[in-house]
């Protein structure tokens, strides 16, 4: 009996992760001549969300906040279990600042210049992939 509630909590688990990670469209973008696809979140509900209650993300795995207008921006890391970068972007697709964030970390993480958009990825992906401040990508496909 113990076995059967066993798999059957892990099904669930795995259920809800997969039904997390599918609530988010996709993007695909270019930046220092590497493509990547990220995870788009663009409702207020989806930007609330973000990636928390995920225990990891692949290499290159990351997730892309939209915004309608240019503003200053902050995030904070409630329910985010992995630590994370984010970088603020402008509306021409140009980095403004990148900062670390720490799993848990109520305390907000923002922007002194109007952002577009926010970029999370893994802590250490953007030092690790030589893409810095003034950098910019180019969104190729969102779906």
């Amino acid at each position: 009996m113990r076995k059967i509630f066993r798999i059957g909590v892990l099904l669930s688990a795995c259920l809800a992760l997969s039904l997390q990670a599918s609530e988010f469209g996709q993007v695909q973008i270019k930046v220092a001549g590497k493509v990547l696809t990220l995870e788009l979140a663009q409702s207020p509900e989806q930007r609330a969300r973000g990636l928390m209650h995920r225990e990891s993300l692949c290499d290159d795995c990351g997730m892309l906040f939209v915004y309608r207008e240019p503003r200053l921006l902050s995030m904070w890391m409630k329910n985010t279990l992995i630590p994370l970068d984010v970088a603020f972007v402008d509306e021409q697709g140009e980095i403004l600042v990148i900062k670390p964030m720490q799993p848990r970390d109520l305390t907000p993480v923002g922007t002194e210049q109007a952002a577009s958009y926010a970029w999370e990825m893994n802590q250490g992906w953007f030092r690790d992939n030589d893409i810095q401040v003034g950098d910019r990508f180019e969104v190729l496909e969102a779906q």
